[in-house]
């Protein structure tokens, strides 16, 4: 429920958890525009996309909208015994769109990239408003294309 109000009122502080269920704020934690670190966009299928889940590799990458985030500074929450783990080395748009966190949210690796086309106009402007956060939060690391 605090993550609606959140949504909603804007009342959520920039810097932690845009869900509001996190109480501790990450020290560690950089916006995207102060990374130290130079990046060389590509592209990412979904299969491709799926290995930055921070299981083998510890970086975790999400994608939204098509584009696709360097999401590691948000362990915590999309790590693998994070709260929202099924999003990492995915497309979470459908999910944030939605604003559910179930695994059926997130579409199989093999499967094509979700259109959204079925989403409402209250769907969208949601997954718009994750868009800019994710954008504000997380560095950008690519774009997400088809399977090859």
């Amino acid at each position: 429920m605090s993550f609606l109000y959140n949504m909603i009122t804007g009342k959520g502080n920039q810097s932690e958890d845009p869900t509001g269920l996190s109480q501790t704020q990450d020290k560690q934690a950089q916006p995207a525009e102060s990374a130290s670190h130079s990046v060389v966009l590509r592209d990412y299928t979904p299969k491709e996309l799926s290995n930055y889940d921070g299981h083998m590799d510890p970086k975790i990458y999400i994608a939204v909208k098509g584009s696709v985030f360097d999401c590691t500074l948000g362990r915590q929450f999309y790590g693998p015994s994070g709260p929202y783990s099924n999003f990492a080395g995915r497309d979470a748009s459908r999910g944030l769109a939605m604003n559910s966190f179930d695994n059926e949210m997130v579409r199989d690796i093999d499967q094509d990239i979700d259109d959204l086309s079925d989403l409402s106009v209250q769907q969208m402007e949601a997954l718009d408003s994750w868009f800019e956060h994710f954008s504000r939060k997380y560095t950008y690391v690519g774009k997400l294309v088809p399977n090859k």
